[in-house]
């Protein structure tokens, strides 16, 4: 295990950017946060240097700096140099190298596990669907493994939207107890289906062995944290937009898209861990923010420049999911108390606002 040294996240690197640090004060005053109850917890995030998994680790981080709390964060990750470059020097942030297709060695005791260790590039999982999935299951049952080791307080599986398949019109909205289907004889399905037997093993566990699990299925996340780099559908467009070039469409759009933004996501993995019920799967969206894949890109292009473009190549080489007409459902989310907060169009705002003051790579 390696500790991260230096002088603390924020002051030694000015890696919070305005916009972030709004953000997370936000969540440290958010009521449906059981902040109490997590102050003295320790954590483990795995997945900790992609999107959400380290912007939830900056937030707590950041209500540690704020308030004192003894909260300890342990991360999993394959390359230190790479934890450095998302965290700057933290000295208290314990970064574990390894990886979660290997058994996690962790000799500390945990109170709460996230995790958000997953494949997001559609293309990698249709040019390696058995990595996909297996880096999936057998990542999932490690960590599972560790959590009923350690006994912990609280584990919080990041699933996706994309466990309910195709649905039909007539079922929306799509609660967690709907679900479509999924080509289980197509490959790109090896994230989808994989992400369904996760699923079944963290209710499993919590079944046979008291593992008190929850299971968060995210909607597309975007906004303040993610990088320049990006090249997801949402980041293509508004990027396209702002060199004002046509904003290409590879299908017809006509896909039913879900978004959140991602403070709003963080607060929501955040409410799960003191509120949500054990074995239960929660839709973490803003219901409000449901539009086709079309018109986002038409919202894109008359905010921000550029012309829709339609052009449509033959077979799937660009890995998407099937076309979708759901439309997510977070009433089940907001019971907690938790409520979305941030729209579509504020989450480009935001997104772009820390671009522009994005000061590390």
């Amino acid at each position: 295990m390696n500790r991260l040294g230096g002088l603390g996240l924020i002051e030694q690197k000015d890696c919070i950017q305005n916009v972030l640090r709004e953000d997370m004060d936000r969540l440290l005053s958010a009521t449906y946060i059981d902040w109490d109850k997590l102050k003295d917890g320790s954590f483990l995030v795995t997945g900790a240097t992609g999107l959400i998994g380290s912007l939830f680790v900056k937030t707590l981080c950041h209500f540690r700096q704020q308030t004192g709390a003894d909260i300890k964060v342990y991360i999993l990750a394959r390359s230190l140099d790479k934890a450095q470059k998302v965290y700057g020097k933290d000295e208290q942030i314990n970064v574990i190298i390894g990886d979660v297709r290997e058994p996690i060695q962790l000799k500390d005791s945990v109170d709460y596990i996230i995790h958000a260790a997953s494949m997001t590039t559609s293309k990698y999982m249709v040019t390696n669907p058995v990595e996909t999935f297996m880096t999936s299951v057998q990542g999932t049952y490690n960590l599972l493994q560790l959590a009923r080791e350690k006994s912990v307080k609280g584990f919080i599986y990041l699933s996706s939207m994309e466990v309910y398949g195709v649905t039909t019109e007539d079922m929306n909205p799509i609660t967690e107890d709907k679900l479509g289907k999924i080509d289980i004889l197509n490959v790109r399905s090896s994230y989808s289906e994989g992400k369904r037997a996760c699923e079944l093993l963290c209710a499993s566990y919590a079944q046979e062995y008291g593992v008190p699990i929850k299971i968060a299925r995210l909607a597309q996340t975007f906004g303040a944290g993610v990088k320049k780099t990006e090249n997801k559908v949402y980041a293509s467009f508004i990027k396209s937009a702002l060199r004002n070039e046509d904003i290409i469409l590879h299908t017809a759009g006509e896909s039913m898209g879900n978004y959140c933004y991602t403070a709003d996501c963080v607060g929501a993995l955040l409410c799960m861990l003191t509120r949500g019920e054990i074995g239960e799967a929660y839709t973490i969206v803003n219901s409000s923010n449901s539009m086709k894949i079309k018109d986002m890109a038409a919202l894109v292009s008359a905010n921000w420049g550029g012309h829709v473009v339609f052009d449509i190549p033959e077979g799937n080489m660009h890995g998407y999911a099937p076309a979708s007409c759901m439309r997510l459902s977070g009433e089940k989310m907001e019971r907690l108390g938790w409520k979305a907060s941030v729209g579509l169009e504020e989450m480009y705002h935001r997104m772009i606002t820390s671009w522009d003051e994005e000061s590390y790579e």
